[in-house]
């Protein structure tokens, strides 16, 4: 089996989730007492964060470099950004490894391409939704990614960093992203990426009238496929 490297932290939350993930996985698969290989940097959410508000992006990948490198001399075979958003750093990251960075929106095509997907809604941080470095790997492959409106998108980024980062599921935020997912079916999506690792501990299929396309499982189970290849 081989070792996952988790670069998690941003936030903790949704690194649990990860972990969690990727064990049950393993475990079904394996049965018995097997569980993942895992070597895991958690950074501080507090610094990251603080760099996303400033837009210092420089100092962002230089954190999240020096911790990914950290996870290859631990041993990692290859390394997952626990996050969405921070794949915005994600080439910058990439040249300091000479293991695989296994990224988020890739993963996430792919299961696209396999459910036939043309048209697809993607929700996340304002940075995920509204820049290209994470739509535009999507849109290469073929698939229309369409976002909600500014005042939809200001609500989720209030709700991810106000909320869900801090562990607080609120319903009347539940019902916030159903109402868009609503509007997005309207305009022709055929089906939702919950494009931050946060959201799907709010959200999942029975929440939606779309499919539910949940970064952090497909991540996850992506590097579970890589764990066991022979």
């Amino acid at each position: 089996m081989k070792v996952i490297g988790l670069l998690g932290g941003m936030s903790w939350e949704s690194t649990v989730s990860y972990y969690q993930m990727i064990n049950e996985q393993i475990k079904n698969q394996r049965g018995g007492l097997h569980s993942a290989k895992i070597v895991l940097y958690s950074v501080d959410f507090a610094e990251i964060e603080t760099c996303q508000a400033s837009g210092d992006w420089d100092k962002s990948a230089e954190i999240l470099s020096e911790a990914a490198h950290k996870l290859e001399l631990a041993g990692a075979d290859f390394i997952l950004i626990c996050t969405n958003t921070m794949h915005k750093v994600a080439p910058q990251i990439a040249s300091r490894l000479t293991v695989p960075l296994i990224h988020i929106a890739d993963a996430t095509t792919t299961v696209l391409k396999q459910q036939r997907i043309q048209r697809v809604a993607l929700l996340g941080t304002k940075y995920t939704m509204l820049e290209d470095f994470y739509k535009q790997r999507i849109i290469e492959q073929g698939i229309e990614v369409i976002i909600p409106n500014n005042e939809d998108i200001e609500k989720i980024n209030h709700i991810i960093f106000t909320e869900l980062c801090l562990g607080k599921i609120n319903p009347n935020s539940r019902q916030t992203f159903q109402r868009i997912i609503a509007n997005l079916q309207q305009q022709g999506a055929e089906g939702v990426i919950l494009g931050c690792t946060e959201i799907g501990l709010l959200i999942n299929q029975k929440d939606a009238v779309l499919p539910i396309f949940d970064t952090t499982e497909i991540h996850a189970k992506r590097a579970v496929e890589l764990a066991l290849q022979e």
